[in-house]
């Protein structure tokens, strides 16, 4: 769906509709590499991994038309509003969306 500014800056979160489960297992499996690359600076962003809650991603089983989400640590805000970006989730790949704030 998108990617937008959150937390004022300091998080990117990626949001996404699930059309095919089967397909979109791979972006809630935990053992899935998930970043974020500014397209411009060659920046990767990572998930957050909290001490009490874990990573900052949906991890259930996909359902469609269900919408799930993916929060990327963006600390000292190198990634602005306007910025191409691209998704990585295991063999999946988003290129070039635009960040916008919320």
């Amino acid at each position: 769906v998108d990617v937008r500014r959150v937390s004022s800056g300091e998080m990117l979160a990626f949001r996404y509709i699930v059309l095919d489960p089967e397909k979109a297992k791979v972006l809630n499996d935990k053992r899935s590499a998930a970043s974020l690359v500014d397209e411009k600076t060659g920046t990767k962003l990572l998930v957050p991994q909290m001490e009490k809650v874990g990573a900052l991603r949906t991890s259930v089983t996909p359902a469609t038309g269900r919408m799930y989400w993916l929060i990327f640590a963006n600390t000292g805000r190198v990634v602005t509003d306007g910025s191409r970006v691209d998704i990585n989730i295991g063999d999946f790949h988003a290129p070039g969306l635009t960040v916008i704030s919320k």
